[in-house]
């Protein structure tokens, strides 16, 4: 089963990372192109290739990993997800200049952390990112943890928690393959309309830490 990254920024590249450990081979990709991705694929090894937005987005599995301001510019150029499996490992936050007015807004319990949430109308985030993946079965995953520990799934004598959640069981359970692989603790939050918002940093209540499963 392919896989392919859409992204390759903090959270793209430590998927990378994350599935070139496992020995678990993939396309990433970006919008400056395959050359600007050498250093990458250097480093983590052959198992990750470099490819176009377009060769990324075919497999059966890809996840996307980009910034919510750029979702709908990227997403919406691309050819129908014919039931393909998409993991929305997105947050609808926003990032702030560290010298903006909305970096030193008071109002804002997260500017500290140079972040803003989104205003979805009241929606959670993958109500509108599946808005935007026709056709696709979307896994809600990969989000919830700090990206620089998804490169390293075990620790304190047991393997990190993921949670994950979506409507199609067969497109978790393939998701789920990916999981196990890589050596995290797998947990299936239901549906996405349940397990989507319970699991969405910043204000998800099980987004607020990070949960290890003990052997």
């Amino acid at each position: 089963m392919s896989i392919g990254i859409i992204g390759s920024g903090a959270l793209g590249s430590n998927i990378a990372r994350m599935l070139a450990r496992s020995g678990i081979p993939a396309t990433i990709t970006n919008r400056r192109g395959p050359a600007s991705l050498a250093p990458l694929v250097a480093e983590v090894g052959s198992s990750i290739t470099a490819g176009t937005i377009e060769e990324a987005a075919s497999a059966d599995i890809v996840f996307v990993a980009l910034r919510w301001v750029d979702l709908e510019k990227v997403l919406g150029r691309l050819p129908a997800w014919d039931g393909r499996i998409v993991v929305d490992a997105t947050n609808a936050v926003e990032f702030l200049d560290p010298n903006s007015a909305d970096a030193k807004d008071p109002s804002n319990p997260l500017a500290a952390y140079g972040i803003k949430v989104v205003d979805l109308g009241g929606k959670h985030s993958s109500q509108v990112f599946r808005q935007l993946v026709p056709g696709a079965r979307v896994v809600k995953a990969f989000n919830h943890l700090d990206v620089r520990v998804l490169s390293q799934p075990q620790v304190s004598g047991g393997r990190r928690v993921l949670f994950y959640s979506g409507d199609d069981a067969a497109a978790k359970a393939d998701v789920r393959k990916i999981m196990d692989a890589a050596a995290f603790s797998p947990v299936d939050l239901g549906a996405l309309d349940v397990g989507g918002p319970l699991a969405s940093p910043p204000f998800g209540p099980l987004a607020a830490g990070s949960f290890v499963k003990l052997a």
